[in-house]
């Protein structure tokens, strides 16, 4: 079936697969299926609507709206919402049943969505079990973190760090796993004590890797597999090695800088594989690991039978789905963990069979259109119904919806709390503050607070090496060298810097992530020609890339 993108006009297909799948994913209510219908907007489009829903990275200081007290939340101060800290949220204070409401029919249900959602409480912050890492979010069972994104797994000191699954004293890093003693290291796994690293496996003790698996003592190095004592590729012994190395002045930024642009020239004469594809069979995306029988699939771990997801692990049978982990027949949500048959949901954590839910929690099963909820069961709009009048009135709702157009869409942006520039969209399909306006979508215009401190330096006036670095830096702030916009130095980060010998960045944290994030390809294939023996390939490099791009096997016979 070929249908044009009511979003963007672009024509996309749906298969007979995808019918299929939202056949066996539609609800039955009373031995009636109520067929999700195929989807109005293309498959970028879609994943652009669900991400305006997903608030990674912008952190404000706030006031629980229970108890009054200080806390880090996702929303800014300024927002009309009611706010809870973690602690409040939870407790027992408050029911979220308590603000449920009838069904109107003379309304929409998203109208209705949108006023449930600017009436319940929310939560400030998704960070359990941890210790010491107020300042991070979507964090769990970590100590001692710091503006850390994304950190499952036991993290453990880790600093302004990206998705991260157990890691520990690390800083400026993401997408990694298990990987220690890491700086600026992205796509790494099993690594130890590595600097500057780029897709790198099992590798310790090196700087400036690229495309590097089990190698030790190594720099500036790429496509080398097992290797050690190695300087661009080069063979060396172990006296020639340590003597070089002896010779760099890793502490200075100036040095540091010049041997970044030495191993990125290096590399640019080197092949790359068309995409990263470790053990995924029956698989077409990119950055997917251990996976079988999916299409259009990134940033994915241990699944099956997935289709247009991103940013997951251990999961199957799944469609347009981001940010997920252990989830089952799940359809058009984001943020879903350990969730079976979710809907049209956003953030929902530890339930069954929701749909239109947003932020959802602890055993919460069979609820249509809740927000906030907790070990929620039978519940509309937040109200409680017995098992038969849940079952009676869902048919009814989604029959209304058919008839406004809303059945089976995710969702409007409109209805989302965040600023599209706070979210995750941004990053994936950014825009101008114009062109989000004239969607009548909301912008927030980014405002630093003035940082109480005893001096603002520019980054310019640092001193280059760490050496020389004082410990009144902990009272300054730093003035970015490329965006202007002030940031600070913590303790725990300085400690980093001096036990790993590194200079003190010169980037706001943002930009130091923008950065990061640039140096992976994007989430998106396109059609090139094997620069070795011109066979047609799908790859993430696009052709106007200078890049040279090997087909996959005439990769593996060139680095093996």
């Amino acid at each position: 079936m070929q249908k044009t993108c009511k979003q963007c006009g672009s024509g996309f297909e749906v298969t007979e697969e995808d019918m299929a799948f939202y056949d066996k994913v539609s609800p039955v209510f009373g031995g009636k299926k109520y067929q999700i219908p195929p989807p109005t907007l293309c498959s970028d489009c879609r994943q652009q609507k669900r991400m305006t829903f997903r608030n990674e990275r912008k952190l404000y200081k706030d006031k629980c709206d229970l108890t009054g007290k200080e806390m880090v939340s996702c929303f800014p101060p300024e927002s009309s919402l009611t706010v809870y800290s973690q602690e409040a949220f939870w407790s027992d204070k408050w029911d979220p049943k308590e603000l449920g409401r009838d069904y109107d029919f003379s309304k929409s249900f998203f109208q209705q969505m949108s006023e449930l959602i600017a009436s319940v409480p929310q939560i400030a912050l998704l960070n359990t079990q941890t210790e010491n890492s107020e300042f991070c979010h979507r964090i769990y069972d970590g100590r001692n973190n710091y503006m850390s994104i994304i950190a499952l797994y036991a993290p453990e000191n880790l600093l302004y760090t990206y998705y991260t699954m157990t890691c520990k004293d690390s800083t400026d890093t993401a997408f990694n796993q298990y990987c220690e003693l890491c700086y600026e290291t992205i796509d790494a796994e099993h690594c130890y004590n590595c600097l500057y690293g780029l897709r790198i496996r099992n590798c310790k003790d090196s700087y400036f890797l690229e495309d590097c698996i089990g190698c030790t003592n190594c720099f500036g190095c790429k496509n080398l597999h097992q290797k050690q004592y190695c300087i661009f590729n080069e063979q060396k012994t172990k006296d020639e090695y340590d003597q070089f190395i002896q010779s760099c002045a890793f502490g200075s930024l100036s040095a540091v800088k010049k041997m970044r642009k030495e191993c990125d020239d290096f590399f640019l004469k080197l092949p790359n594989r068309p995409k990263m594809m470790i053990d995924a069979e029956g698989v077409t995306g990119a950055d997917v690991y251990h996976c079988r029988d999916s299409i259009e699939l990134y940033d994915w771990y241990e699944s099956e039978r997935m289709t247009f997801c991103a940013l997951g692990e251990k999961s199957h049978d799944c469609m347009d789905c981001y940010g997920m982990g252990y989830g089952e027949f799940c359809y058009d949500s984001i943020t879903i963990q350990y969730t079976n048959h979710s809907l049209f949901c956003a953030t929902v954590i530890n339930t069954n069979d929701l749909i239109y839910c947003y932020e959802c929690y602890a055993d919460s099963s069979s609820c249509f259109g809740c927000s906030s909820m907790k070990k929620g069961k039978y519940c509309i709009l937040n109200k409680q119904y017995s098992k038969d009048e849940y079952e009676e009135l869902v048919p009814k709702i989604i029959e209304h919806m058919q008839s406004t157009g809303e059945w089976g869409e995710f969702f409007p942006i409109e209805l989302s709390p965040f600023a599209y520039n706070e979210t995750v969209a941004q990053e994936y399909f950014p825009l101008t503050k114009e062109e989000v306006e004239a969607n009548d979508w909301k912008w927030r215009d980014e405002k630093d607070e003035i940082p109480k401190v005893e001096k603002i330096i520019k980054a310019s006036q640092l001193p280059d090496s760490i050496d020389d670095i004082p410990d009144d830096v902990l009272n300054w702030a730093i003035e970015c060298e490329v965006t202007s916009r002030p940031f600070r130095i913590v303790k725990q980060e300085l400690e980093f810097y001096r036990r790993m010998k590194l200079p003190i960045p010169h980037l706001h944290p943002d930009e130091r992530h923008k950065r990061r994030m640039a140096l992976r390809n994007p989430r998106k294939l396109w059609n090139r020609q094997c620069d070795k023996c011109g066979k047609d390939i799908q790859t993430t490099y696009a052709p106007e890339r200078p890049e040279t791009v090997y087909c996959e096997e005439c990769y593996l016979k060139e680095v093996y």
